[in-house]
């Protein structure tokens, strides 16, 4: 197969992103889908004048303020800057709606009325409950977490929520049970995927953790962002948030949990499992097969080579937390 170039992240415009008839290998293609995502561009991140599809944007993030809600005393800051909410609510990575950043258009198709999450094999308690339920019967905080991204980028989140473990109480997993899994809504005529793919995708998206990992203090479940109700573009109206992990472990709007027995398989693994490992734990002296982990692009005002640089820690730098789990 003949090498393919990948640019790095900040030095991609969208006019230089491959057209969709130059993917002639399905191999190839698959390859080359991460590189795509980081290629795509943004609505402008500067300028005093407010496009239409900015005020748009906008729109989409005016959600219902979530009542009550403080902030956990030991996840109340990190080291970094808050990202604004209206550049993490147009940068996105959503791959039901499509493979670039821009999706947070497309994310508004997802219907969320009337949303059941079932949490169901080995447990002694299975349960089907309604988002609202979901909202009363767990206590909600919000927590500020780092968030990075496989394709070397971050963010600076302030999620609201609640700790997995407390889910696991209520269901009481069995002794059998080793893992979870986690699947995301799918509908074939509403989360169509990137258009440039073959087909063949593994949909729905599942993700997966070992039942230690979802005990973790870390493992939580995300309800809202900034005070408010999670948007679409988010993962609405749950999704799972795992900051010691890349990004792409966090399933969206999900609409299934099951405790099981045996490791189940996950989207981006069965994809490509030379690339995107079951554990996935941010690891900055294991780079990716196409480029370093050693450093990450931080998400803020202004174009893509203005963004600072900053050195990747291990574990996203929750070590003290979760590096038990694998020694």
């Amino acid at each position: 197969m003949p090498l393919i170039r990948i640019p790095p992240a900040w030095d991609i415009s969208e006019n230089k992103i491959t057209p969709d008839n130059v993917y002639f290998n399905r191999r190839r293609l698959l390859k080359g889908i991460v590189a795509s995502s980081i290629a795509s561009s943004l609505i402008p991140l500067s300028g005093c004048q407010k496009s239409a599809s900015q005020t748009a944007l906008e729109a989409t993030l005016q959600k219902p303020k979530i009542p009550g809600i403080k902030t956990s005393p030991e996840f109340s800051k990190v080291d970094r800057p808050m990202t604004k909410e209206i550049l993490a609510g147009q940068y996105n990575n959503f791959y039901e709606f499509g493979g670039t950043k821009k999706i947070w258009l497309n994310a508004q198709n997802l219907p969320t009325e009337n949303w059941k999450v079932e949490v169901t094999g080995l447990v002694k308690n299975p349960q089907t409950y309604d988002i609202d339920d979901i909202k009363k019967t767990f206590n909600l905080e919000e927590r500020i977490y780092r968030f990075r991204c496989v394709e070397a980028w971050s963010m600076v989140l302030p999620w609201v929520g609640f700790p997995m473990k407390a889910l696991m109480a209520a269901v009481e997993p069995t002794s059998e049970a080793k893992y979870v899994r986690f699947t995301s809504f799918y509908d074939k005529e509403i989360t169509t995927g990137p258009s440039f793919h073959l087909g063949g995708l593994p949909w729905p998206y599942k993700e997966g953790l070992r039942i230690e990992e979802m005990a973790n203090e870390l493992a939580f479940f995300a309800v809202g962002i900034y005070g408010e109700d999670l948007p679409k573009q988010h993962g609405a109206p749950i999704r799972m948030v795992i900051p010691w992990k890349y990004g792409f472990k966090g399933a969206k709007s999900i609409v299934k949990i099951e405790f099981l027995k045996e490791q189940p398989a996950t989207y981006w693994n069965t994809i490509d499992p030379n690339e995107y490992d079951f554990e996935a734990n941010v690891n900055p002296s294991k780079p990716h097969p196409r480029w370093s982990q050693a450093t990450e692009k931080f998400i803020s005002t202004g174009p893509g080579l203005s963004w600072e640089i900053k050195e990747t820690l291990p574990y996203n730098g929750y070590g003290e937390y979760v590096a038990n789990l694998y020694a």
